[in-house]
């Protein structure tokens, strides 16, 4: 990806919750506020690789009309030249993500939440759908408050 173009990749533990309602919800933001970006979703674990998104963020996704569409990956080292932002959605897999981050690394790993509250997102899959409108109002937040400090602050805010 090209430096001068806005490139993101939202990471979870498995791929198939927070991180593709975040890939969806940021996508859908950036595009409301007229703000070209690319977005991808993978995880920092194997375990749901080739997997659909669980059928309750794309049932959390559908209630808000925002469109969501992922096959799980993944985190390869290539990520990490390939994006400007690698957004993790808590502590641990920013912990992951910094361990396997190769040397000449070009993208910005950051917790998603520091650009917000410091929170991180919780993992909702042991949960109910509470869980997952949580996570999905919380994304909608960060993706504003990403988006704000990394392009500007926006006149309306999208909810």
């Amino acid at each position: 990806m090209s430096s001068d173009k806005l490139s993101v990749l939202v990471v979870c533990l498995g791929n198939i919750c927070r991180s593709p309602v975040g890939e969806a919800v940021l996508r859908h933001v950036a595009k409301e506020r007229g703000i070209d970006i690319t977005v991808d979703s993978a995880g920092t674990s194997n375990y749901h690789i080739g997997e659909d998104p669980d059928d309750r963020s794309v049932a959390i996704c559908r209630k808000f009309k925002v469109p969501i569409k992922h096959s799980a990956r993944q985190v390869h080292a290539d990520d990490f030249r390939r994006f400007t932002h690698i957004l993790a959605a808590d502590e641990a897999n920013l912990r992951n993500l910094n361990r396997v981050k190769p040397r000449d690394a070009t993208a910005e790993v950051r917790l998603w939440g520091s650009y917000l509250d410091n929170a991180p997102i919780p993992d909702p899959y042991y949960g109910g759908m509470d869980g997952f409108e949580e996570v999905y109002h919380q994304c909608v937040k960060l993706s504003n408050a990403f988006l704000d400090e990394v392009v500007g602050k926006s006149t309306q805010g999208v909810e």
